[in-house]
């Protein structure tokens, strides 16, 4: 082979090389495109905030120390 068959050899490679890669991140935009919109639509769910006053779970603090005490002493008698 000459410089020449090289050289027109190694262009075709990177251009399908190069096309590869744009067909590729091409298609992750839509697929990721798409996954949003039906997050949007179909999983759009709010937590609750448990920081505001009257929310439907908030815990009173005997019941927060009594689940805190809890996995404290799961985890004692695990290890």
């Amino acid at each position: 082979m000459n410089s020449g068959e090289l050289i027109s050899e190694s262009f075709n490679l990177m251009l399908l090389g190069m096309g590869t890669v744009f067909v590729f991140l091409t298609m992750l935009v839509i697929v990721t495109a798409i996954m949003s919109t039906l997050v949007q639509k179909y999983g759009a769910v709010q937590p609750a905030d448990l920081n505001s006053p009257g929310a439907a779970g908030q815990l009173d603090e005997a019941t927060l120390l009594a689940v805190i005490s809890a996995a404290i002493h799961a985890h004692r008698t695990k290890h």
